[in-house]
């Protein structure tokens, strides 16, 4: 449902998105991910036509961005960071309005407007003026606008900002049910809510793109934790010349203790192999755990890239860092 390959986009002489490509399938929820900065933002807004690429190709529902505007626009539902509400109108005015102008068709129109205001919690506040709404209202009747036409592509920058914790996890339910009709790409900078929520985790560091996978291809790396009384180089020795371990990572000790993260190849379970070994050596175990990282020891990983702490905003004619 969206395909993009090779996008740039320059902001004068500032590179703000580098030579990004990824795809994300039907029916699919995609976390975009990054730091303030990182280009999210300027990236949605390349694929809801309201920004032009530098370079590159960007496709939405099969329709090129550059060359195919109003047919991207017809098949999606856009969420921007600032809601544009308009201060003097009523929430069901507006969504009407709003409906009118997505073409939705006026004998179902009145139905819609209903949907969206039951859905996303502000039927109560219908007859209010936008401009006396909250921040959490305010942002429930821009995700209302988003739905109205039932696009079946929804980009959604921060959806859950400004809302209490109990209309957070309403929202990020409607969400996660919308996402067996939809395709759905949202920014967040909460990784528990993305996590919770998301099939897909896109990363971006700087402009560039730090990781675009599933979030059951991030579990596929696991880690053993290891404690155990005993010589720390010589247990880190005995794990190292243990078949199968990819890495062993020391992670401290005391009072005889050591502790280390090991690795292995393929996804391998050598828990029983390398308690026998330190059995063997007559070394007490403490613990032995198989731990998946999580995003957020990717998030760290990724944000702490050496080839990015150096570098600021890009500009034109530098050399790009790719990953």
């Amino acid at each position: 449902m969206i395909d993009v390959q090779n996008l740039s986009k320059y902001f004068g002489p500032v590179l703000a998105v580098n030579n990004v490509s990824f795809q994300v399938e039907k029916n699919e929820i995609v976390g975009l991910l990054g730091n303030n900065g990182a280009g999210k933002t300027t990236l949605m807004r390349i694929l809801t036509t309201y920004l032009p690429a530098s370079s590159g190709i960007a496709r939405v529902a099969g329709f090129d961005v550059m060359t195919q505007s109003m047919e991207v626009r017809q098949r999606i539902g856009y969420l921007p960071e600032s809601i544009p509400l308009y201060p003097e109108m009523r929430v069901e005015e507006y969504l009407a309005y709003r409906a009118k102008l997505k073409g939705v068709d006026r004998r179902q129109r009145a139905a819609r407007i209903g949907y969206c205001l039951e859905r996303c919690k502000v039927a109560e506040v219908r007859r209010r003026l936008n401009g006396t709404l909250s921040k959490g209202y305010r942002q429930r009747v821009g995700l209302a606008d988003a739905m109205i036409s039932d696009p079946p592509i929804l980009i959604l920058d921060e959806p859950t900002d400004g809302l209490d914790p109990g209309q957070k996890a309403e929202t990020l339910g409607m969400l996660r049910e919308l996402g067996q009709d939809h395709t759905i790409m949202l920014s967040s900078h909460l990784l528990s809510e993305v996590e919770s929520l998301v099939q897909r985790v896109i990363i971006i560091r700087r402009g560039h793109l730090a990781l675009a996978k599933k979030l059951s291809e991030l579990e596929t790396d696991d880690v053993i934790v290891v404690e155990v009384r005993g010589p720390s180089d010589q247990v880190a020795v005995t794990l190292r010349n243990t078949e199968g371990v990819a890495q062993v990572t020391p992670k401290g000790g005391e009072d005889g203790l050591a502790f280390f993260e090991v690795r292995t190849h393929q996804r391998q379970d050598l828990r029983e192999q390398i308690s026998q070994r330190l059995a063997k050596n007559g070394w007490p175990l403490r613990r032995l755990d198989l731990r998946r990282r999580s995003l957020q020891d990717r998030w760290n990983e990724i944000n702490n890239w050496d080839e990015f702490t150096a570098a600021e905003p890009i500009s034109r004619g530098s050399t790009a860092v790719t990953t």
